[in-house]
């Protein structure tokens, strides 16, 4: 019985062992996909910092490899001193910045009254809310233009931020988010004579601040790289946004051949959205988990 034990025990140490060499050699080939998945992200975004970094001059004779020619920061220090940049740097963090807060806190307040709130028609409305996740942002141009003419608003902030806020992706998530909430918390905040608004305010919105952090960080991103909308209604070179702002300097033929400064501006035009996932990459990790459903 001891030599049948023996074996039964040296088979069982020898599978483990097996098995965790396939384990650990699964997780290696994990780790090197995605380091290859980054380096191919990475690429585009090195070669634009190295002919960046180089003089247009050189660049003007052949673009190649990653490392840059003539080393110089003139292209990047060159950027604020072209155009309206500084202007339309403050116009998009202006913009970007009023849309964010306003949008998170009209789909909290919405997604908090579609998950915890019972009033007649409750799913209609909600049904109709999703469905502006079929229309293209396109299709509402006309309207959105003719509607903002109508009440002469073009080339002012409110025209660039008014229009998205309505957001029903954000009401999605939030109302995902507040439907997985334990109702025992709402509960004991009325016991304690706390109102609905206060209730809100006061215990619902700090417990939904990864799903706000994460709303806001994509809201922020996708309101700084708009191009259509700034493009219709922002036409006085003032109003101009980031986005819009450098396209605009494609028209003057010097610019556009300079190559280290085109992508100098593309550079500095990126950076305020990689420090924002820089600085917010866990939160904006936890909020995704958390209205997914996640722990």
């Amino acid at each position: 019985m001891s030599v049948t034990s023996a074996t039964t025990t040296s088979a069982v140490a020898t599978g483990a062992a097996a098995s965790n060499r396939h384990a650990v050699t699964r997780t290696t080939w994990w780790h090197l996909a995605m380091i290859v998945a980054a380096l191919v992200w990475l690429l585009p975004m090195l070669w634009m910092l190295s002919l960046a970094l180089s003089d247009n001059a050189t660049l003007a004779q052949g673009v190649t490899g990653l490392i840059p020619r003539d080393f110089t920061l003139d292209n990047i220090f060159g950027v604020f001193s072209v155009g309206l940049t500084s202007r339309w740097f403050l116009n998009s963090a202006i913009v970007a910045v009023v849309t964010t807060v306003l949008t998170v806190l009209l789909c909290a307040m919405a997604g908090y009254a579609f998950a915890r709130i019972r009033f007649p028609g409750r799913t209609i409305v909600y049904a109709t809310v999703l469905a502006g996740l079929m229309i293209p942002k396109e299709a509402m141009f006309i309207p959105l233009f003719t509607m903002v003419a109508d009440v002469q608003m073009h080339n002012t902030y409110a025209a660039l931020v008014l229009p998205r806020i309505a957001a029903p992706l954000g009401v999605f998530l939030m109302t995902q988010f507040f439907s997985r909430i334990p109702l025992e918390i709402e509960e004991a905040a009325r016991v304690d004579g706390a109102g609905p608004w206060r209730t809100f305010f006061s215990i619902m919105l700090p417990l939904a601040t990864p799903g706000m952090v994460a709303l806001g960080i994509f809201t922020f991103v996708q309101t700084w790289n708009d191009y259509l909308w700034p493009l219709v209604s922002a036409t006085k070179s003032e109003m101009f946004t980031i986005t819009t702002g450098l396209a605009s300097l494609q028209g003057n033929f010097a610019q556009a051949t300079e190559l280290g400064s085109l992508m100098a501006r593309g550079l500095v035009g990126s950076l305020p959205l990689l420090i924002i996932f820089l600085l917010f990459q866990r939160h904006l990790i936890r909020g995704i988990s958390m209205t997914s459903g996640g722990k």
